[in-house]
C-alpha cells in the first residue's frame, strides 16, 4: 500500500480543479495583458476568478492580488507593509513559517525594524498578554502570527490578534495558508490588514496563491515589470493557475463542513489508534478539536535506536509524511517550531497530515507500520 500523509506540504490537485485548468489549457492561450479579443477573453477569464475568490471570502475583487504562491505573498506584505507605512517595530514568534521569519530577520539585519518575537507555550499557544505588552510598550507595530501552524497545527485566535492590532494602531499580516479552504474566512469581519494563500494546500495547482490587502492600507510593488495586478505585481498572470486556484477554493466552500467532518474522523481516529497500540506515544502541539488544524498531526514518538531513520522507514514503506516543514526538507538543522515549543530533541517527531482523500485503512496500514517500528527500535 502507498500512503500520502503529507498534505500540509502539498495537496493531490482536485480532477475538477484539473479538468477546468486543462479547459484553458487547450482553448485560451492570449496574454491578459493584450487587448486583442483572445488577450480580453484571458483577461475575462483571471477577474473572474479573482471576483469568485472575493465572493468567498466577503470582499471586494479590488484588494485581492494573485502571486506565484504563499511566500511570495507573505514577502510582499511584509517588506512592502512595513517599508511603505514607514514602520520601524515588528512582532511575530518563533514558530511561523521561514517565509515570515526569515524575512523579518533580513530586515532586522538590514537596520529596517527592531525584531520582537512574542512568547507561545509548549504547544505553541500565542500568548496574548505579552503580544498587548509589545504593542503597549513601542510605536505603531507591524504583526505577523500565523492561523495555524504548519508544523503542529496549533491555532491562533486571529480575532482577539485583530482586536488588539487595532486597539494598538497596528499593522496585521496573518499567513493563512493553512487554513485557507478549510475554514471560513469572513474578511468583512476580521480585523487584518494582509492574508495570503497558496493553492496547492487546498486541492489546487502549485505555483499560485493569492495576498489579500485591505483597502485601509496602501503599498507599492514588489515585482516590478508591468502594470499586471492593477500595477500591483509586474508579470504576466499564471492565467491557468489562478484558474485553478478559484475553483479549488469554490470546491473547498462547497464541501467544507463534510470535508472537515470527514478529515477530522481520520485524524481523531489515527490519535486513539496510536495511544492504544504504541507505547510511550506523545503528540507536539495541541490536538483537541477547537485548538488544532484537523488536518495536521504531530506525533513525538519514544526515544528509539536509528531514529534518524524513522522517515526513511516509513518511506521503504510506502507511507510519505514529514518531519517538519516541507520548506525544509533535505536540511540536517532540527524543526525550528519543535525547538521554540521545548520538544524533547531525544524523541522523534514525524508529522502526519491528511486531506479528503485519505482513508481508516491507511490509518491502519500507517499505525501497523509505526507499530512496528517502534518494536523493532526500543
Amino acid at each position: 500500500m502507498r500512503v500520502y500523509f503529507d498534505n500540509a506540504a502539498t495537496t493531490p490537485l482536485d480532477p475538477e480543479v484539473m479538468k477546468q485548468m486543462y479547459k484553458v489549457m487547450e482553448s485560451n492561450y492570449g496574454n491578459p495583458s493584450s487587448i486583442h479579443g483572445h488577450g480580453r477573453e484571458s483577461r475575462a477569464l483571471v477577474e473572474k476568478a479573482r471576483k469568485t475568490v472575493a465572493n468567498l471570502l466577503h470582499t471586494s475583487p479590488a484588494e485581492i492580488f494573485f502571486t506565484s504562491g504563499g511566500t511570495e505573498a507573505d514577502n510582499t506584505a511584509i517588506r512592502c507593509g512595513i517599508t511603505d507605512n514607514n514602520i520601524q517595530h515588528a512582532i511575530t514568534s518563533r514558530l511561523e513559517h521561514h517565509a515570515v521569519i526569515h524575512t523579518l530577520e533580513a530586515m532586522q539585519r538590514a537596520g529596517s525594524i527592531k525584531l520582537s518575537f512574542v512568547d507561545v507555550d509548549g504547544k505553541g499557544n500565542v500568548d496574548y498578554r505579552h503580544l498587548e505588552t509589545l504593542l503597549k510598550d513601542n510605536e505603531r507595530s507591524f504583526v505577523s502570527l500565523m492561523h495555524a501552524n504548519n508544523e503542529i497545527g496549533t491555532i491562533t485566535d486571529i480575532t482577539v490578534v485583530g482586536d488588539l492590532c487595532e486597539q494598538y494602531n497596528a499593522i496585521f499580516h496573518c499567513d493563512t495558508v493553512q487554513t485557507m479552504g478549510h475554514y471560513a474566512h469572513d474578511l468583512s469581519k476580521l480585523k487584518m490588514h494582509f492574508m495570503v494563500c497558496a493553492a496547492h494546500k487546498l486541492h489546487g495547482p502549485k505555483g499560485v496563491g493569492f495576498l489579500h490587502v485591505n483597502h485601509r492600507i496602501k503599498i507599492r510593488p514588489m515585482i516590478y515589470g508591468g502594470s499586471q495586478e492593477r500595477n500591483m505585481r509586474g508579470g504576466t498572470e499564471n492565467l491557468y493557475g489562478i484558474v485553478g486556484l478559484a475553483k479549488a477554493l469554490e470546491i473547498a466552500y462547497a464541501e467544507m463542513d463534510q470535508h472537515q467532518q470527514y478529515v477530522q474522523g481520520l485524524k481523531t481516529y489515527m490519535v486513539d489508534q496510536l495511544k492504544e497500540k504504541v507505547s510511550g506515544i506523545d503528540f507536539n502541539g495541541e490536538i483537541a478539536a477547537d485548538k488544532s488544524l484537523y488536518t495536521v498531526l504531530n506525533v513525538s514518538f519514544p526515544e528509539m535506536e536509528m531514529a534518524d531513520m524513522l522517515l526513511f522507514n516509513l518511506d521503504i514503506a510506502g507511507i510519505s509524511a514529514s518531519g517538519g516543514s516541507a520548506c525544509s526538507s533535505g536540511s540536517d538543522i532540527g524543526s525550528h517550531v519543535l525547538t521554540a515549543i521545548g520538544a524533547s530533541p531525544s524523541r522523534p517527531s514525524v508529522r502526519f497530515s491528511f486531506s479528503k482523500y485519505n482513508t481508516k485503512e491507511e490509518v491502519d496500514y500507517t499505525v501497523a507500520k509505526v507499530r512496528e517500528l517502534c518494536l523493532v527500535n526500543a
